[in-house]
């Protein structure tokens, strides 16, 4: 490699093995004249975060009797095999969907809010840039995900760019769920070949795959003593910035390592990568309850998030039996008939979250299943999408959480009380403890 002492080209790379890769920006790239200056029989939980939009027909989710002994209302009928690891949860309200005091943004534009507002409990601002708040995976991922490969993986089924609104809100609050920090979302991919790749290496075979990994380890080793040569050429300024960018290729090599040593274990048999975007809902949706199953069974990720819909999406769901798209169904007028309609679809929906369920259950986990170690919570940001209201919303708990969720109830708290207060609990229940998060008003145990 070849520096001058008076400029280094943005083009230098650092080599190794027969491949290169690119360096942060430095000020010696700058011109001078230039005007910048657990254990196997209890293994750790998985949290799974589950969001579908436009709220349900509420008469028809919300069991009559609280405690053990409800019924299953004919939107939750299909889960009814698992009582024992449900917890629905009635009275919870998220505020920070609607407008705030003094904003005229009320209305249809809580559609804009929603998807923002389900994890962070946060009030997303009005405007080109947004702000809103840490959402609850990225809570658990900074604290749960550091001994992970992957801290998180945030899923969708419908492409973010056909999911924005009204030009007064940025896109980024419908089309992300996960907010790493209060403006930055992290994107949701919908591409099962793409979250593949992410999850376990590109290529198409277990064995492509594998000696990828094993470049990458190589290329992260051979690179160092060109790190070392440069760094010793360098100003103070840039040493420093090398160093902080020699950290993250160590991090990186680290979950490379990880990844590894997960997939060597002779008893994980990684299938073929999958192509593209399978046709139709329910064989797309599908494939991504698989790879959330492989990416928790590999202890890849213990952390997920996934869009069933995007907000204010008007898909329509042709093996549910109603021929209306999404959204205009969420819009009953209040004629009992379209609310039947829609309950039709909200009994369709939770059908189809039944079948990653029988997955997970299917999946043997230490002295248990992978449902027996997860807990995942499903629900809505809206209660009503006629009245684009927020209170109160369908939200269940499914799962054992390793010990630490009982199921088999139905849970009546007091009205109004705030989705963050549940967040609380479930946050201590993982030995993360907070005083407050997002709009919360206390701690909600359950």
């Amino acid at each position: 490699m070849f520096i001058s002492k008076k400029h280094l080209s943005r083009r230098t790379l650092l080599r190794g093995a027969g491949t290169a890769i690119a360096l942060p920006l430095l000020d010696s790239m700058i011109p001078a004249h230039t005007a910048l200056a657990q254990t196997a029989a209890n293994p750790a939980p998985r949290m799974g975060y589950i969001y579908i939009p436009h709220g349900a027909t509420m008469a028809y989710w919300t069991p009559e009797k609280t405690g053990k002994d409800f019924a299953f209302t004919p939107i939750l009928k299909p889960l009814e095999d698992y009582r024992k690891l449900i917890t629905i949860i009635s009275g919870l309200a998220n505020a920070p969907v609607g407008p705030e005091e003094g904003e005229d943004s009320g209305g249809a534009q809580n559609h804009e809010r929603a998807a923002a507002a389900f994890l962070t409990a946060a009030h997303p601002v009005a405007g080109d840039r947004a702000f809103v708040g840490k959402s609850i995976d990225q809570v658990m991922a900074d604290e749960l995900g550091q001994d992970t490969p992957l801290p998180s993986v945030e899923l969708a089924i419908e492409p973010s760019n056909n999911t924005c609104g009204d030009v007064n809100f940025t896109c980024s609050y419908r089309s992300s769920l996960s907010w790493k920090t209060p403006s930055l979302a992290l994107p949701m991919e919908n591409n099962p070949q793409l979250v593949f790749e992410r999850l376990f290496g590109d290529g198409t075979t277990d064995t492509e795959r594998r000696e990828r990994r094993r470049q990458s380890a190589s290329l992260l080793d051979s690179i160092r003593e060109d790190v070392a040569s440069l760094n010793l050429k360098l100003p103070s300024a840039d040493q420093v910035r090398l160093n902080e960018y020699l950290e993250e290729v160590r991090e990186i090599e680290r979950r490379v390592a990880l990844i590894d040593a997960r997939l060597s274990a002779e008893s994980l048999e990684v299938p073929d990568a999958p192509a593209g975007i399978p046709s139709g809902f329910e064989n797309h949706i599908n494939l991504m309850f698989d790879l959330q199953v492989l990416a928790y069974k590999s202890d890849i990720t213990r952390i997920s998030s996934l869009m069933m819909a995007g907000e204010g999406s008007n898909v329509r769901y042709p093996r549910s039996g109603v021929n209306e798209g999404f959204h205009n169904a969420s819009h009953h007028s209040n004629e009992q008939k379209n609310k039947d309609q829609f309950a039709v679809l909200n009994n369709y929906h939770i059908s189809v979250l039944k079948g990653f369920f029988d997955k997970l259950a299917a999946t043997p986990d230490g002295d248990g299943s992978l449902l027996d170690h997860s807990m995942i919570l499903y629900g809505s940001s809206m209660s009503d999408a006629n009245e684009h209201n927020f209170d109160p919303l369908p939200i269940l708990l499914v799962g054992g959480a390793s010990g630490m969720l009982e199921g088999g109830r139905h849970l009546k708290v007091a009205d109004h009380t705030p989705l963050a207060n549940l967040y609380l609990g479930l946050m201590d229940k993982f030995g993360i403890h907070r005083e407050s998060f997002g709009n919360s008003t206390g701690r909600l145990e359950v």
